[in-house]
């Protein structure tokens, strides 16, 4: 059995509209009225996110002060998770399209993600997701969890998976952070980043997956590529 464990935003889901408007209205709700500010575009936000740009570096860099850069990153982190801003998000074009074929192939599909339950469960709920992935292939932080850091939380995610989830010929792992690269090294297992989420090409070389693809179909590309014994890709 081949097994795909997939992180949940960035291959599957497209969070950058909601982080764009959430730092809209943090902008907004920082800045005096009086005051010159220099509102990014969505392209270049972005680029600066997957760049890593620390987020009183953004708000500099949108004309607000330094005191002001630090309460508009206190802000951000307060708002972007809130459950009303996950209206936003919505699947990566072709994401569906190749959860389903990796199904059609027998793949066993799971998601690990640094979402928290609430937060998983209305994704799939809204887009139909549940299908891909049952109730005992999610692994992701309780309500109340108390997060340490996605690099040291992830793999103990991974952990639970590996304790959990019946044994496979070959696991792989998709993802497009450190976080997803620290838990595959953990678990190890190979790394896939995608270019799909939330770090951009530099920053995913400099953590050093196995390998970088565009996008989840590039990512089941590759695997089946990968795969000598294509029985793997029928056993359940």
């Amino acid at each position: 059995m081949l097994r795909l464990i997939t992180d949940f935003d960035g291959p599957v889901m497209n969070v950058s509209e909601r982080y764009y408007r959430v730092y809209r209205f943090c902008l907004e709700s920082v800045s005096d009225r009086r005051q010159k500010i220099n509102q990014l575009s969505k392209e270049s936000f972005w680029g600066l996110k997957r760049s890593q740009m620390p987020e009183v570096e953004i708000g500099q860099r949108s004309g607000l002060s330094p005191a002001q850069s630090r309460e508009f990153a206190q802000l951000r982190k307060d708002t972007v998770h809130q459950m009303e801003q996950l209206v936003h998000d919505e699947p990566v074009p072709g994401a569906i399209a190749s959860l389903e074929r990796a199904q059609a192939m027998g793949v066993n599909l799971v998601v690990m993600t640094m979402r928290r339950v609430r937060e998983l469960d209305y994704a799939l709920e809204r887009y139909d997701l549940g299908r891909f992935f049952p109730e005992n292939r999610r692994y992701c932080l309780g309500n109340d969890y108390v997060k340490t850091g996605d690099s040291k939380d992830k793999p103990k995610l991974m952990a639970a998976a590996l304790k959990e989830l019946p044994p496979a010929s070959q696991t792989w792992m998709v993802g497009d952070t450190e976080a997803d690269i620290s838990a595959a090294r953990f678990g190890k297992v190979p790394a896939v980043g995608v270019l799909s989420g939330i770090r951009d090409r530099d920053r995913l070389e400099f953590f050093g997956p196995d390998a970088i693809v565009d996008n989840l179909g590039a990512a089941l590309d590759l695997i089946e590529s990968q795969v000598l014994d294509k029985d793997l890709l029928t056993a359940v």
